[in-house]
């Protein structure tokens, strides 16, 4: 750790300590123990970080509404839902671009054939990243529902003017995980695993998991799922799609948040260059600037309730519909993470005010003002 960073670190500890951070910290147990007595959830992890180290870990309740479900513990393995598409296919899509293979200006035509002559020619990988592909979700069918989703996105009627309308879809990661594979004929999962989860150390984070484990549940159409992907269009696609599908724990999730607030490094192992995170998580405007967006990433959006109220305007992160959110700030060096074994789907208000409460809370704990956070990096240059 830079020693400027060292010695904020440190003074923070000490305002934390001589200002009592134990009756703090029960705010964040507070939260998390109302949602599970409202049977919002029936347990969760929360973990809170900076690039350098763990600031906050803790599991609570149990992983399934059964009344003899496991104690929930802080290596408990999720199903992350649509933090797929910021785990998985963003940092994919961007280090092939780093690396010259593809182009985020690149017409999806160009590697989707099949689309051309269907009046999707003005359609760019960037666009797909951003949800401003006007493209919607499709149906898929028969023996080959990467086909069906081809082609469905092939026929359809674009929804709005390319680029300047967001529209989420999950159909835009469906057909950039193809893209991986049509760029260096490796499907998704074996892609990560050797750019990704393996350099970073990110040991139980995987796609089609092996069914015995230490598995959260997920509930779908009356079933609890262990293990296996709540998302219908993932199962379709073999479990391994660039929408949905993967599974992780808090502490490997945690290690690709620090590895993006250094910079795309971790522990002295770069992944990505400096430059790619800086891309990825820049702003793209749309609805007239009305949302705001990363390149996979959310950062002012119908969907941004993880930013809660003391998060930086720069701060990025995602959701996922199995009850799952990241949320990082560089400005503060901050990081929070929320899983969940999510039990009501239907109360979203709920739902999304629980993720903006513990992020608010956690951005008062532990984030770095911002003003020493400059300071901090003006000393490390």
């Amino acid at each position: 750790m830079p020693f400027f960073r060292k010695i904020i670190c440190s003074l923070l500890l000490v305002l934390c300590a001589t200002s009592g951070y134990a009756a703090d910290l029960a705010r964040i147990d507070a939260l998390i123990g109302d949602a599970i007595g409202r049977n919002l959830i029936a347990g969760g992890v929360v973990l809170v970080g900076s690039r350098d180290r763990i600031l906050f870990e803790k599991a609570y309740g149990r992983t399934s509404p059964l009344p003899d479900a496991p104690l929930m513990a802080v290596d408990t393995i999720f199903d992350i839902a649509s933090l797929t598409k910021v785990a998985a296919t963003t940092p994919s899509v961007l280090k092939l671009a780093e690396e010259g293979r593809i182009s985020l200006i690149d017409p999806v035509v160009k590697w989707f054939p099949e689309m051309a002559g269907h009046g999707k020619d003005s359609i760019l990988v960037l666009h797909l990243l951003t949800h401003t592909s006007g493209l919607d979700d499709v149906q898929l069918y028969g023996d080959s529902p990467i086909r069906s989703a081809i082609e469905g996105a092939a026929t359809q009627k674009l929804k709005g003017e390319v680029g300047s309308r967001f529209r989420y879809a999950d159909l835009n990661f469906i057909l950039l995980a193809e893209l991986v594979r049509r760029a260096t004929g490796a499907p998704l999962d074996v892609y990560t695993q050797a750019s990704f989860y393996r350099p970073l150390g990110m040991t139980d984070t995987c796609f089609n998991p092996k069914r015995e484990g230490r598995f959260c549940a997920t509930l779908t159409e009356g079933r609890i799922l262990m293990g296996e992907v709540q998302d219908p269009l993932c199962r379709q696609l073999g479990g391994v799609a660039g929408h949905a599908g993967l599974f992780s724990t808090a502490r490997d999730l945690g290690r690709l948040c620090r590895m993006m607030l250094g910079g795309g490094t971790l522990d002295g192992r770069r992944v990505l260059a400096a430059r790619t995170v800086d891309q990825m998580t820049a702003p793209y405007f749309s609805r007239g600037g009305g949302v705001v967006r990363g390149l996979g990433w959310d950062i002012s959006s119908p969907f941004s309730s993880p930013r809660g109220n003391g998060f930086s305007r720069i701060s990025f992160g995602h959701t996922g519909y199995s009850g799952t959110s990241i949320w990082i700030d560089p400005a503060s060096d901050t990081f929070v993470i929320l899983l969940t074994a999510r039990l009501d789907y239907k109360n979203t208000h709920e739902f999304s005010k629980l993720r903006g409460d513990l992020s608010t809370v956690a951005s008062q704990l532990f984030g770095i003002p911002p003003e020493l956070g400059e300071m901090a990096r003006f000393n490390d240059e």
